[in-house]
């Protein structure tokens, strides 16, 4: 049934283990339909309870689904295969589109700040049982929540958005519960999700964020955790809107019991409004159990894989000592770097968020004018709709432009290609929109690119 691969171990975890290293190295695809479980326990000489506890690890990781009658399989995109695989090959020459990437030529300077972080504990040097938190990032942190109408609560330092998700995942949820995530979304949320042995259930996105219905219905149905994307929204852009954010919690007052992570990796590079869910400004939270995450990748820098997490006490508590347990902290230096940034560099955040702005409506008016739609409200990137992804993505990339598959964001949401505009010139606007009308058939167009 796997063709020539023999799966092989004589208890659960090697079975498991075994199944997940072929996966992982493609010698069994996504697709691929698993063995019986009494065929492949005859096979092994074990008994079938061992082959049932096999397939529920590797079930609970994310590596196989089951359909009843219909058997186990490989799930189309396994947790051990990241997301990040469903990309093109970017040829020497081509304009590269794809990789979400920040403007480079706009992101700050890290030698002053890490000076300046580094004398500071030069003269005051960061010890064991010293605070996590750098205490001029918590101040920081904590103004910058209470501007903008977040609810009251404790902050942890973490190493990076997904870091954040991922701790808080597992102080509060088990293997079998049910995320709902956004759809199209972000990748790397829809792989951690699986791989947690968590379920995902899709919820579709507008401008305006995640469609309330469809959260209600989530919820319903017995969704223990909602994520939500302030702003910025990968892949789409999406910007929750003040009557949206609205909606939302009232759909959230409903089921005052589910998880709330919202993640604002926008603050810094965006200039519309945080629109806080877990509580109107004001009031308190509206679910038990709650949190707010920025970080600092896309307004100072991948590399800094730094977040601040604002939530309830319970839930910062347990992500605290889950923390102290294994890494123990982030390393003061890196915080105290981001602290001088953030401090620094306020005024700047508001050019950096007009300069991807215009990048972004360039773009969607030259492509209105062509008569396409497309959706970048705000952040890094245009979310174009298309019918076919692969011959929309090979087509540009024959006209020199390279883009990311939607594939790579998408659980059920229609088809449509991610365009990353950080980089993009107003020079270049008018032949890629040209190119991409030519590309989906709207009417002929000029090739030729600026050189």
């Amino acid at each position: 049934m796997l063709g020539e691969y023999p799966i092989q171990g004589r208890r659960a975890t090697e079975i498991a283990a075994d199944v997940e290293r072929a996966v992982g190295s493609g010698e069994l695809r996504p697709g691929q339909a698993l063995p019986p479980l009494r065929d492949l326990a005859a096979h092994l000489g074990v008994n079938p309870n061992t082959v049932a506890a096999a397939y529920r690890l590797l079930r609970d990781r994310g590596v196989i689904e089951t359909a009843g009658r219909r058997g186990s399989r490989i799930r189309p995109r396994p947790a051990v295969t990241s997301r990040d695989e469903i990309r093109v090959e970017v040829p020497p020459g081509t304009r590269d589109l794809s990789a979400g990437n920040p403007d480079p030529a706009l992101l700050p300077p890290l030698a002053p700040a890490t000076a300046a972080a580094a004398a500071s504990l030069d003269r005051d040097p960061v010890l064991y049982g010293c605070p996590s938190a750098d205490p001029v990032l918590h101040d920081l942190a904590h103004a910058s929540f209470r501007a903008d109408g977040a609810p009251a609560g404790r902050t942890a330092v973490l190493s990076g958005s997904l870091d954040a998700i991922e701790r808080i995942f597992a102080v509060h949820l088990r293997p079998g519960d049910t995320v709902a995530v956004e759809d199209p979304g972000w990748s790397s949320l829809l792989d951690l999700v699986p791989a947690l042995g968590l379920r995902a259930a899709p919820v579709a996105v507008d401008d305006e964020g995640p469609r309330p219905q469809q959260v209600a219905r989530a919820l319903a149905a017995g969704a223990r955790a909602l994520v939500v994307t302030n702003r910025a929204q990968n892949p789409t852009g999406a910007a929750l809107s003040a009557d949206r954010a609205r909606d939302l919690r009232a759909v959230l007052a409903a089921h005052p019991g589910v998880l709330l992570i919202e993640d604002d990796h926008g603050h810094g590079i965006v200039d519309l409004p945080y629109r806080p869910l877990a509580a109107a400004p004001g009031q308190d939270p509206v679910p038990a159990h709650w949190a707010v995450i920025r970080s600092a990748a896309k307004a100072y820098g991948p590399d800094l894989r730094l977040a601040v997490a604002l939530g309830d006490g319970a839930t910062i508590d347990r992500v605290l000592g889950r923390q102290r347990l294994g890494a123990g902290w982030v390393s003061h230096l890196l915080q105290r770097t981001v602290a001088e940034l953030w401090r620094t560099e306020a005024a700047p955040a508001q050019r950096i968020a007009a300069a991807y702005r215009e990048r972004r409506d360039a773009l969607l008016t030259a492509l209105a004018a062509h008569g396409v739609t497309a959706h970048g409200t705000s952040g890094l990137n245009v979310w174009l709709p298309v019918r076919d992804e692969a011959a929309a993505v090979s087509g540009l990339l024959q006209r020199g432009w390279a883009t990311t598959p939607g594939a790579r964001f998408r659980l059920e949401s229609p088809p449509g290609i991610r365009i990353t505009v950080s980089t993009l010139t107003a020079r270049e606007v008018p032949a890629l929109a040209a190119d991409i009308t030519a590309v989906l058939g709207h009417r002929p167009a000029a090739t030729t690119r600026p050189v």
